[in-house]
């Protein structure tokens, strides 16, 4: 999933020098699949919070440069090919793409908390998701705050303008928080046993990708359960986590076992993926691909 025209993602990160001691890979491995806070890592390295932070933020960074690399909105995959992989799960025909929002939770923020609450009285970042059907998000959209709603983040992507100029050829699977449109099929709501129920069954079971995509995400990078950091920040974290999910994806690690934090925001039936050790198994592949993208800590001398 690499972007034309670009360079290779190897040199950009080495461009911008991301160069890490032992000790600080571990303190980043351990914040961004665990919960734990950055003085509790820290500590156990011997390391002051600011350093286990300027780690944490030289990462991010570095991963935030590899979005075009990794995200490309609907892929590099012939359309046909995405819209067979989808048409496979129900019967759904045209589709490129499954659609949800999902809330990351931060810290309250030092100015306009308020802004950040949300329907469950938290403070979170609302986060737009599009994937395919092989678990890979397509397209992320990680800078508005709690208040505001799934419509409103999608009518302002840029996906939605596309989506209305018919650039794409195909459509988007969304739930009832979206309008319906041309481009974007939703649920039919109170449905009557016939065509309209059986095209809401299809919508559903094949949307269900999306919310294992995210369960999938959330279950990976424990961070997500809970960012102590500035929104900001926050935003960035969310993005380099999805890149790193995305490259996981792709060199076909194995899957953590799906999550949900509410089963009331996520109803419907969620696929079967292959659960795997996500402390120990899950964590160690993933941060392997990554290491990878890195260059080494320069030696003394």
């Amino acid at each position: 999933m690499v972007c034309p025209g670009q360079e290779d993602p190897v040199h950009e990160v080495e461009r911008i020098g991301v160069a890490l001691s032992r000790p600080n890979r571990y303190c980043v491995q351990r914040c961004v699949f665990t919960q734990r806070g950055l003085s509790n890592v820290g500590d156990e390295q011997h390391l002051s919070k600011a350093t286990v932070c300027r780690a944490v933020r030289r990462v991010t960074l570095a991963l935030k440069w590899l979005l075009l690399w990794f995200f490309w909105f609907p892929e590099d995959t012939p359309i046909w090919a995405i819209k067979e992989a989808f048409h496979r799960i129900a019967g759904f025909p045209n589709v490129i793409g499954c659609m949800d929002g999902t809330h990351i939770p931060i810290k309250a923020p030092s100015q306009n908390d308020g802004d950040y609450v949300n329907r469950k009285s938290v403070h979170s970042i609302n986060v737009q998701i599009i994937c395919d059907a092989e678990y890979h998000i397509t397209n992320v959209v990680a800078k508005w705050p709690g208040t505001v709603h799934d419509s409103w983040i999608y009518r302002q992507s840029y996906v939605s303008g596309s989506m209305q100029r018919g650039e794409f050829d195909g459509v988007l699977l969304g739930d009832r928080v979206y309008p319906c449109q041309p481009r974007l099929l939703t649920p039919y709501p109170d449905p009557e046993p016939g065509p309209r129920q059986n095209f809401n069954q299809g919508n559903c079971r094949t949307r269900a990708w999306v919310e294992t995509t995210i369960s999938l995400l959330k279950a990976r990078f424990q961070c997500l359960r809970h960012l102590r950091t500035t929104p900001e920040r926050a935003c960035d974290i969310i993005v380099a986590s999805v890149v790193l999910h995305n490259i996981a994806t792709i060199k076909g690690e194995e899957h953590p076992a799906p999550q949900i934090d509410d089963p009331n925001d996520d109803p419907i039936h969620l696929p079967t993926v292959q659960e795997g050790e996500l402390e120990v198994s899950g964590e160690r592949k993933v941060w392997a691909s990554l290491l990878r993208l890195l260059p080494p800590q320069p030696g003394p001398g």
